[in-house]
């Protein structure tokens, strides 16, 4: 009698590698146990400066990059746009005790290239101790490993619909009636995203309400909506409960907050609100879909950018019942298309735009003009 045949194991999973830069032996040294004990990374080479990242990203192209902000020398923000150079298919998380100069260049750095930012406890003793940061940095981290690189193909699971090289692509009946309102949802990868779009709708601007949704720690998210003021020449800033919502003017959520959409008094006012996580998330995108289609109607216009997960998925669904169009960053253009790209597979996408078309697509459905 023949011994059955046992079951081949499956090919082992290449680990990804990682690059610590940080000025602290210390830091260093906690990363690479974390990273050890985590398994599924490699921690090919440590740097205390920024020149030695530099090189190490041109020797090793590591699949991530944790890059400290405060090095001697060539500092973090210095060297990532040559790290990027080098290596342009790594992902950087960076690593940084956050106060308010820290939190300006982080949010620089993103719309350069770097994918996250993990904030640092203040104390060498809350970075050992608090399994909160260490729970974060691995999950980011991870998050980042594990995106394909760019540009890449569909997810095989998505056969909704043939996406061909560039162009938008209509999947519903674009738009009823002109958008006075444009909520914005994104996650990893956002901030260089959203102040794209809104960058590229330019004039359009003054034409609508715009709400924006981005995945940020509370320190980030003033500091984002000045950045934005700063880069498109429209008021930008997080609301404040019941406030009147004025056309011509960005409201950013804040950070830890939800920002959703309310009536009273007959007026259009934010709400926000400290409710549980949605999707895990606080600020949660689909609260405010939600409320934009409750709202709003078709009044609104639905944009889902890059970002890991699927927050946003539920309110867009919401949206389309409601008349809206809904408008999905395409796969090749995102950091990740986690948010985006379940909003395509739910068949909840208007239509499915690469990044540097987007703007001019909503210019033109603000104007009552068809895309072409």
């Amino acid at each position: 009698m023949m011994a059955s045949r046992l079951p081949l194991p499956a090919p082992p999973t290449r680990h990804k590698t990682v690059v610590i830069a940080d000025d602290s032996v210390v830091v260093r040294g906690l990363f690479a146990r974390w990273l050890g004990e985590a398994g599924h990374f490699h921690v090919v080479a440590v740097a205390g400066d920024g020149e030695t990242a530099v090189a190490h990203a041109t020797r090793y192209k590591p699949d991530v990059m944790v890059l400290d902000l405060d090095m001697p020398g060539v500092d973090g923000a210095a060297a990532l746009p040559q790290i990027l150079k080098e290596s342009p298919n790594t992902g950087v998380l960076l690593a940084a005790t956050l106060n308010e100069r820290n939190t300006r260049i982080a949010l620089e750095c993103m719309t350069k290239g770097a994918m996250d930012v993990v904030s640092k406890p203040d104390s060498r003793a809350g970075m050992t101790l608090s399994l909160d940061f260490r729970s974060e940095f691995l999950l980011k981290l991870g998050n980042i490993a594990h995106t394909p690189a760019r540009p890449g193909s569909l997810p095989p699971e998505v056969d909704i619909v043939d996406l061909p090289h560039g162009g938008p692509v209509n999947l519903r009946p674009l738009v009823s009636v002109m958008p006075r309102y444009l909520v914005i949802g994104a996650s990893t990868g956002g901030p260089r995203a959203v102040a794209k779009v809104l960058f590229d709708i330019g004039e359009g601007l003054h034409d609508l309400t715009t709400l924006v949704v981005q995945h940020m720690p509370p320190l980030f998210t003033a500091s984002f909506a000045e950045q934005i003021a700063s880069h498109i020449g429209v008021p930008a800033r997080e609301p404040f409960d019941g406030e009147r919502l004025m056309r011509g003017t960005v409201y950013v959520a804040p950070g830890g907050r939800h920002l959703g959409i309310d009536r009273r008094l007959g007026h259009i006012v934010a709400r926000i609100g400290d409710e549980a996580p949605v999707n895990f998330c606080r600020p949660a995108v689909d609260v405010l879909f939600n409320d934009a289609a409750r709202h709003l109607g078709a009044a609104t216009m639905g944009l889902v950018l890059t970002g890991m997960g699927s927050d946003g998925t539920e309110g867009a669904g919401a949206l389309r019942k409601a008349g809206a169009a809904v408008l999905a960053q395409d796969e090749p253009s995102s950091t990740i298309w986690g948010m985006p790209g379940a909003v395509v597979r739910a068949r909840h996408a208007s239509s499915v735009i690469a990044l540097d078309e987007i703007g001019a697509s909503i210019r033109c459905l603000v104007r009552g003009v068809q895309p072409a």
